[in-house]
């Protein structure tokens, strides 16, 4: 079995790559141990939507359904169909991938993989009968699985990660959620939503640790105003675990123990790395790449979660086709610089570029931009007012150093300011694109305004 190329991998970074390089005609196997679309599509970005989509709709039937005229008796819910819910837009999305597959004439062999040294895969299909194809390159794909405390252990029951959270049944009465990133504060939005009563801790100061602060900071004041439990500059320091549920002793402003059926481990994720040659690694296991998405052992390269963060599907996606047209002499390979962040909790949060703080820390000259959903026309007819875009303004140059947004479709209007930052457009030339009315994206025209003493409606 001889290739061009033979990616390990069938996720964001794997499938990608692979129909990238079946594209420029070359000869392709993708090898992947469970099913096409790795974790993003069957246990990750995917599912998890389809289960927040429902927890939106199901908050505002029960708590805003008068603002909305609606009147009803008998409200409620199942949780079975919710879940299954879920796991049919994984099984119809995974098809999808496996037509792609087909129709791009790649073989799609599952199996579990391991890499004998350069241009030679190991692969073992469900018969146990080991086989061997040789490639001209490699491309390692192998994504990260949630990390696990080691004093916590998960058993899918009482103790689950974010795969387990997506299937738990019977939902939990009360929740324990260990880390506020964006899978932790996804979780604690959806069990909420649902009535189980949720706390999230977070060793840091702020939820979503990563974001600008003050959108963390709005943030937890609309998750609080939900009903969840937030306990941040706290750390677990002991648990125990019972067929009654689990018990955590939790040190922050003050030390104390919650109890609750399960606990969620959300703290981050650990790089899943093929068995065979030895790659050079970074200090968290991460494999190191050069420029060209090689590793130290040539004619292997490797993109997405496996050479660390941020671990984003289109981030995978977009280093894998860097990784191919490097490989295969089509272009020079790209590496990361700007990206869109998104947590698609309720309000939304989405940003890309610098944070307040790190145009702080670089000593750079900026403006602020903000604009409030309040005083944005679509979003009060829409009955979301709540929330802001906020854009980081160069000086002298105008350029756009960082946009921060929190509040309805945040995760859609992202996008326009990515692109503005990528093409290095100015506060003039957005302030002088025409934004279509009534829009949520006129509160980033607003926004600019705003930085300039220009805004109209504020």
């Amino acid at each position: 079995m001889k290739y061009d190329l033979v990616v390990i991998g069938g996720g964001p970074a794997g499938y990608v790559g692979a129909i990238r390089a079946a594209q420029l005609g070359k000869r392709v196997a993708c090898i992947e141990k469970e099913r096409a679309g790795g974790t993003c599509l069957n246990w990750g970005c995917i599912p998890t939507k389809s289960l927040l989509r429902n927890a939106e709709l199901f908050h505002i039937l029960r708590h805003r359904a008068a603002d909305f005229g609606f009147r009803f008796d008998n409200l409620g819910y199942d949780w079975s169909k919710i879940i299954s819910r879920s796991r049919a837009v994984s099984d119809k999305l995974a098809g999808g991938v496996e037509f792609l597959f087909r129709k791009h004439k790649i073989d799609y062999i599952k199996a579990t993989a391991s890499v004998a040294e350069s241009g030679r895969v190991k692969f073992t299909p469900a018969d146990g009968k080991e086989q061997m194809a040789e490639a001209e390159a490699i491309l390692i794909a192998t994504g990260a699985v949630s990390r696990n405390l080691p004093s916590l252990p998960v058993d899918g029951k009482t103790v689950i990660d974010s795969h387990y959270a997506m299937i738990v049944d019977p939902q939990p009465k009360r929740l324990l959620i260990i880390g506020a990133g964006a899978i932790g504060v996804e979780f604690a939005y959806f069990f909420n939503a649902f009535g189980t009563e949720v706390t999230l801790i977070e060793m840091l100061p702020n939820v979503l640790p990563i974001e600008d602060t003050e959108i963390s900071t709005t943030l937890e004041r609309a998750l609080t105003k939900q009903g969840i439990k937030i306990l941040t500059n706290s750390k677990v320091t002991d648990s125990s675990v019972s067929k009654k549920g689990v018990r955590l002793t939790v040190e922050g402003k003050e030390k104390q123990t919650l109890e609750a059926d399960c606990a969620l481990v959300a703290i981050g994720v650990a790089p899943l790395l093929p068995p065979g040659v030895s790659f050079n690694l970074d200090p968290k296991g991460f494999i190191q790449i050069d420029d060209r998405y090689q590793t130290s052992v040539p004619g292997i390269y490797a993109a997405g979660d496996v050479i660390g963060p941020p671990w984003l599907a289109h981030v995978a996606s977009w280093e894998a086709i860097q990784a191919i047209n490097g490989i295969f002499g089509i272009a020079k390979p790209k590496r990361l610089q700007n990206f869109p962040g998104c947590t698609y909790c309720q309000p939304q949060v989405a940003s890309v570029g610098l944070t307040e703080r790190a145009v702080k820390d670089k000593g750079l000259k900026y403006r602020v931009g903000k604009f409030p959903f309040s005083a944005n026309g679509k979003a009060l007819a829409a009955g979301e007012p709540d929330g802001f875009v906020k854009l980081l303004i160069g000086e002298p140059y105008g350029e756009i150093l960082g946009a921060h947004v929190i509040g309805a479709e945040a995760t859609e209007l992202i996008a326009e300011l990515g692109l503005a930052i990528n093409l290095e457009a100015t506060h003039e030339e957005l302030e002088d694109t025409i934004h279509a009315h009534p829009t949520l994206s006129e509160a980033v025209h607003e926004a600019v305004g705003n930085a300039f003493g220009l805004a109209i409606h504020i």
